[in-house]
């Protein structure tokens, strides 16, 4: 990895910082050569402070390090992107993130599913067929993730696939919604495979 400290007046590329798991963006620091060495060696993540003017390791004070899991350097060769797991609240006000964001796992698409979901469970319209899922019961969610996934097995079976993916996002959309009932998260899944991931 070539950094090009040179394009910068002051020798100082910046740095942002994601978690390494949830892939959210914590905070943005700057980094000379120096910086980037500890940071190699010590496995916590150590910026140029501008303010202080020395090397400054995140967390130093407060305990909340950044652990290093991997450093990536732009086609430029002028910026870096760093991969952390956070020990703690990044930033210094207290929270996750330097943007007041909260630092949880977003899978995109499924996310925002997942909290219409929500939504309709804790908001029932007359309108809403999840909402009449949830009305009727866990047992009549179960039986329909069982429908769809005898459906999908037999669509899978066939060559048309258009029917099977059709049939897959109903399974995954009913079983959405059993995890809700269940009082439970896509996250909560995720981390059962990452644990066996582990093992």
């Amino acid at each position: 990895m070539t950094i090009d400290f040179r394009k910068h007046p002051d020798g100082l590329v910046p740095a942002i910082v994601q978690d390494a798991n949830t892939k959210c963006v914590l905070m943005l620091g700057y980094m000379n050569q120096e910086a980037v060495t500890k940071t190699k060696e010590t496995q916590q993540v150590t910026f140029f402070s501008r303010s202080k003017n020395r090397l400054w390791t995140k967390g130093e004070e407060s305990g909340h390090v950044l652990i290093l899991t991997d450093m990536a350097v732009d086609c430029d060769r002028d910026a870096l992107l760093i991969q952390a797991e956070p020990k703690g609240p990044t930033c210094h006000k207290g929270d996750d993130t330097c943007w007041g964001d909260s630092n949880t796992p977003n899978y995109g698409f499924l996310t925002a599913l997942e909290e219409v979901i929500t939504n309709r469970k804790n908001n029932p319209s007359d309108k809403s067929y999840v909402a009449s899922l949830f009305a009727k019961g866990i047992n009549k969610i179960a039986q329909k993730v069982g429908e769809e996934a005898v459906e999908t097995v037999i669509e899978a079976k066939d060559t048309n696939s258009d029917l099977f993916l059709n049939e897959s996002a109903d399974l995954l959309f009913h079983l959405m919604i059993l995890l809700q009932a269940k009082g439970k998260t896509l996250n909560d899944v995720v981390r059962v495979l990452e644990d066996r991931n582990k093992g």
